[in-house]
């Protein structure tokens, strides 16, 4: 199993923690931002691979943000596949 710890940009948010095994997200910690928001996103992605993560995920905006916790996961599992 990896790890990935991430710090997040632009978001209420400050890290996100994510377990991966054999390419399938199996758990998401994130420290900070909207507790029933981030542990519903966090439960949704058990399961999930991280390509099908990434593609949903990616480019979601928090109100004016350019970004979101959701979009910051895309962002750390990308960071992850560009160094595994």
């Amino acid at each position: 199993m990896k790890h990935i710890s991430y710090k997040t940009h632009g978001t209420c948010s400050r890290q996100i923690d994510i377990d991966v095994e054999n390419d399938v997200i199996q758990s998401v910690t994130f420290t900070g931002g909207c507790s029933g928001n981030t542990q519903g996103v966090a439960k949704l992605l058990v399961g999930m691979t991280v390509d099908e993560a990434i593609t949903r995920l990616e480019g979601i905006h928090c109100g004016p943000r350019p970004t979101s916790c959701p979009d910051q996961v895309a962002c750390a599992l990308k960071e992850f596949k560009q160094n595994a």
